[in-house]
């Protein structure tokens, strides 16, 4: 058998380097601020190329209109 890994009860940030057990406001929150640190080009989205025009068309417009980016890849290699 592989090995037992101990699964996250409760969110993490990091601190001074340090990941420290926190309350889903603060996680949350650290994670905003972060996309607000990185905005446009840092992010990006992949979408499935097996989904809906739909619903790739809505993947597109949250990563230009909510992310900023238009880092968007819906994998039409495979």
């Amino acid at each position: 058998m592989g090995k037992r890994y101990e699964r996250l009860t409760t969110p993490m940030v990091r601190i001074d380097g340090e990941l420290r057990p926190t309350d889903w406001d603060t996680a949350l929150a650290a994670a905003a601020a972060g996309f607000k640190r990185n905005p446009g080009d840092a992010t990006g989205l992949f979408s499935c190329s097996k989904a809906t025009n739909e619903l790739n068309f809505l993947a597109q417009k949250f990563a230009r209109t909510v992310l900023g980016t238009n880092n968007i890849d819906s994998c039409n290699r495979t």
